[in-house]
């Protein structure tokens, strides 16, 4: 999952770094204090359509809908993987005429630890790596990318859930240069107001090293309906405060305007 990298970033040579930072050794020496509680085991997933591919506000699929899957398994030792797919342009869309990508998906893999600590308290720990196959021309920046990351969340009722997630990225930031250590804060809350109907609210901070031009912040303000089969329906609304000249790509669209979406899905 890709936010854009404007094509002039792109094209830079990367800059590598070997550092792994201090924030390894402390997201495994705070969680290595708390005792884990048994997750239920097995293998889960799910398809979905969705009419625009949003990542932390920002189209992924030029404004047009998207196909994507995942499935997940998970032990009650609390260690999960999983993987997840879905259509993207975000790369082609981006590039100048005669530049040579051919690039049309993205596959995510990810590796964690989940966990409660008290009755209330969750954590989540974990790995995830995005992947962008394809053709891309000589000196064109990489745009995958791996963050690992720190979650936790807070349920005071059955009906209330209130999370935080902060992701830091140990190599360049999907294509932008030299932006290992970039970062992003991710907040939630859920409300089921009513049996099966959902109200969610969404702000985010993206911070990209040595690109501060494109950080930005965004929100979203949705509700999902569940239903027993498995299926549920999510309308969303969201923004970002992206400064427009640095995230118009080459057909001339605002990726990270404000957007109304819906998305249909199914679990098994």
């Amino acid at each position: 999952m890709s936010l854009h990298a404007n094509h002039r970033v792109t094209r830079r040579v990367r800059t590598a770094r070997t550092s792994a930072h201090a924030l390894a050794l402390a997201m495994t020496a705070a969680f290595a204090a708390l005792a884990a509680v048994p997750v239920h085991a097995g293998v889960t997933g799910s398809i979905a359509l969705t009419s625009d591919y949003l990542f932390r506000g920002v189209s992924q699929t030029d404004q047009d809908p998207a196909l994507q899957g995942g499935i997940e398994y998970a032990h009650d030792s609390g260690f999960y993987a999983g993987a997840w797919g879905s259509n993207v342009s975000w790369l082609s869309d981006t590039v100048v005429v005669g530049d040579d990508i051919s690039n049309s998906l993205e596959l995510d893999a990810y590796l964690g630890y989940r966990g409660k600590a008290g009755e209330i308290v969750s954590y989540d720990v974990g790995v995830l790596t995005y992947y962008y196959p394809g053709d891309y021309p000589s000196g064109f920046n990489s745009p995958n990318t791996t963050e690992i990351y720190l979650g936790g969340s807070v349920a005071p009722s059955e009906a209330v859930s209130l999370g935080l997630k902060y992701s830091y990225a140990v190599t360049d930031l999907f294509g932008y240069a030299d932006s290992d250590g970039s970062s992003y804060l991710d907040a939630n809350l859920n409300w089921t107001f009513q049996p099966g109907w959902t109200l969610n609210l969404h702000g985010g901070k993206q911070w990209i090293e040595h690109n501060e031009d494109f950080e930005y912040t965004d929100w979203k303000l949705g509700v999902t309906k569940s239903f027993e089969n498995g299926f549920s329906v999510a309308a969303a609304y969201s923004g970002t405060d992206a400064e427009k000249a640095l995230y118009t790509n080459a057909h001339g669209h605002f990726l990270a305007d404000d957007a109304f979406t819906l998305t249909l899905t199914k679990a098994f």
